[in-house]
């Protein structure tokens, strides 16, 4: 997913502006809130996304919405090989290959 800087017009990310996963600029205030406990697949996207263009660091990323950094590269990934729908964590089981759904739960 290729991402488009639009205005940035100094070495700092405020008011850049990207376009974001949906097909619309994005810009910092764009991010999902720090409390957000829901992650659907679209912030989580969007968090790819600002990470990716500059609009926050990884660093910043992992801290503000406490993920790890395996984490935000496994959504990373996600988006690389299956785009924005491989973010789905019901759907997550058809994008790890090699398991089946009884691998998983251990069944006989």
């Amino acid at each position: 997913m290729a991402l488009i800087e639009l205005d940035i017009g100094d070495d700092s990310a405020a008011g850049a502006s990207v376009i974001g996963p949906e097909g619309r600029p994005m810009t910092e205030n764009d991010l999902p809130p720090p409390d957000t406990k829901r992650w659907v697949m679209r912030r989580k996207a969007e968090v790819v996304a600002g990470v990716r263009s500059g609009l926050i660091s990884l660093e910043e990323a992992c801290r503000r919405y406490t993920l790890s950094v395996e984490e935000f590269l496994s959504w990373q990934r996600l988006i690389d090989s299956h785009g924005m729908r491989g973010l789905r964590a019901t759907r997550l089981q058809d994008y790890r290959p090699g398991q089946t759904v009884r691998d998983r739960i251990g069944a006989d």
